[in-house]
């Protein structure tokens, strides 16, 4: 008969620590509050206070420190540098055992959660849930980890859920508010609505002017720095992303398009560009303008304009991008003559011209740009009734939107019935089951019309978007055109950049300058 002897355990199974030891534990609590109202840090307050004590009081147990994060959301532990230091602390040999209030302050992503925890049992560290008595060591553990965090998962997904509900409800009713503590050209009023700063207003208008006049963002990032001009941040120095920023916000014409970003997964909260995956909103005289809609089309359309140009316009003045060669189509650029001495200037010629075609169009200099514009603009004041008679003509007859607009609104009533179509359709073959035959045909069939009612959607959109820049360019060009009563004198740097689309230079230095009507060219 075989002699069976049984060894007791003499160490932990998970940490190695003998079980017989008198050494302490070292110990750590982890606090988080997800907001920064005075509330949630009264909590804060209180959870750190109270683990410290109670750390300290257990003689088995070393205090070896407190990890917090404030005001970090629980979905994931990317940004809680707290958290992080804490699991990397453990991992090193630091703390055996880590206690937190409940699963949900430790994490609400069910996979977050059990992966660090795991990583942790691992290493011989483990975890107390006070709120749910859950220590992770023990069997029973990681069945209630999952489950509850399971549940602490939803919770999270549901408060998500309610937040985006309320926002779009609020931007339904037209309400919005702005991303960011400062906004340039704007107070918060007393109402909570956007208020005009007018000092920064100036600022504002200065920019969008000298965009008008020729300068890229670049070159107006360095003109406000010259000028000494602060940002609305109150540094001095300026660049070019801002300057793009604030002539891409439609919110300076006193409209405001809402959700124009959107948060597809509430656990990596990432932000994504809306294309159309969520209704979006525009709300007109949502608060007072700084800039006219007529000028801010007319700079949108500007940038459309240089960036179809590519490198070709440098922006390095009000005339780039703005003379064209008459033989090849092609664009003048700045050249500089006897840069050295007393007899330097800027010439403008065709930069094609030595460069295999070779181009037999004369260079111009800058004085004769100026006064070919000049004489054009005065003879285009002379017969300013006839012309603005003219361009109201073409805006009342090729920038009417009124069909495109009756069939986008029926295109997308087709795309809604045919969302829910498909919807149906897929529903109906996950509950009944169908030959899958002729479900795959039925569904394709859906598909198609969707994705060729979306298309024609999206043609007539863009026509829409382009008559309307075409109709403010134009109302924009009438209203500058009337309001210039006399012929002007000299150069305006003013009036060049809002009224000139391109000069054309021919073979004979003859100039043909093309105003932003186009309804024709005056030949000098």
């Amino acid at each position: 008969m075989r002699n069976v002897t049984v060894i007791p355990a003499s160490l932990n199974k998970f940490s190695d620590v003998p079980l017989a030891t008198t050494k302490k534990r070292k110990v750590a609590a982890y606090a988080r509050v997800s907001t920064d109202d005075e509330d949630q840090q009264t909590s804060y307050a209180a959870q750190c206070d109270y683990y410290e004590r109670y750390i300290k009081s257990r003689e088995d147990w070393e205090f070896v420190g407190l990890y917090s994060d404030e005001g970090i959301s629980g979905c994931n532990t990317k940004k809680r540098e707290g958290f992080r230091s804490m699991v990397q602390d453990a991992l090193d040999g630091k703390i055996e055992l880590i206690i937190a209030k409940s699963l949900s302050r430790f994490s609400r992503n069910t996979v977050d959660s059990l992966t660090t925890i795991r990583k942790l049992k691992e290493n011989g560290v483990e975890v107390w849930f006070e709120k749910e008595n859950i220590w992770t060591f023990q069997a029973r553990g990681e069945i209630l980890l999952t489950i509850l965090s399971s549940l602490s998962q939803e919770e999270a997904r549901s408060i998500s859920e309610n937040v985006t509900w309320g926002l779009r409800k609020k931007f339904q009713d037209g309400k919005f508010s702005v991303g960011y503590s400062r906004f340039l050209g704007y107070d918060k009023g007393e109402d909570g609505n956007l208020a005009i700063n007018e000092e920064q207003a100036k600022t504002v208008r200065l920019i969008f002017g000298l965009f008008i006049e020729g300068l890229t963002p670049c070159a107006i990032a360095k003109e406000l720095t010259k000028r000494g001009i602060l940002t609305v941040t109150g540094k001095s120095k300026w660049n070019a992303a801002t300057i793009n920023g604030v002539l891409a916000n439609e919110k300076y014409t006193g409209c405001a398009r809402i959700q124009k970003t959107f948060t597809p997964d509430f656990l990596t909260k990432k932000v994504v560009k809306n294309t159309g995956q969520v209704p979006s909103y525009f709300v007109e005289q949502s608060h007072p303008a700084i800039i006219d809609p007529a000028t801010f089309e007319m700079v949108q359309a500007e940038v459309a304009r240089r960036k179809r140009e590519g490198g070709r316009y440098s922006g390095v003045s009000i005339f780039s991008g703005k003379i064209k060669c008459g033989e090849c189509g092609g664009f003048f650029g700045a050249k500089v003559w006897h840069s050295t001495d007393k007899y330097r200037r800027v010439i403008y010629r065709c930069n094609k011209k030595y460069d295999g075609h070779k181009c037999q169009t004369p260079h111009v200099t800058e004085e004769e740009i100026k006064t070919a514009f000049v004489t054009a603009f005065n003879k285009l004041v002379t017969e300013r009734e006839e012309i603005a008679a003219n361009a109201r003509l073409v805006l009342q007859t090729l920038c009417d939107t009124t069909e495109l607009e009756q069939e986008k609104a029926s295109l997308g009533q087709e795309l809604a019935v045919l969302v829910e179509m498909t919807q149906n359709c897929i529903a109906e073959n996950a509950r009944v089951a169908q030959d899958q035959g002729e479900y795959q045909k039925r569904y394709n069939g859906l598909v198609e019309r969707y994705e060729k009612a979306k298309a024609r959607f999206d043609e007539v959109t863009e026509a829409i978007a382009e008559r309307s820049a075409k109709g403010e360019r134009l109302a924009g060009f009438i209203r500058t055109l009337e309001a210039q009563r006399e012929p002007v004198v000299e150069f305006d740097e003013r009036l060049w950049g809002a009224m000139v689309d391109y000069v054309t230079v021919g073979v004979d230095g003859g100039m043909t300058v093309v105003f932003r009507d186009r309804t024709g060219g005056t030949h000098l």
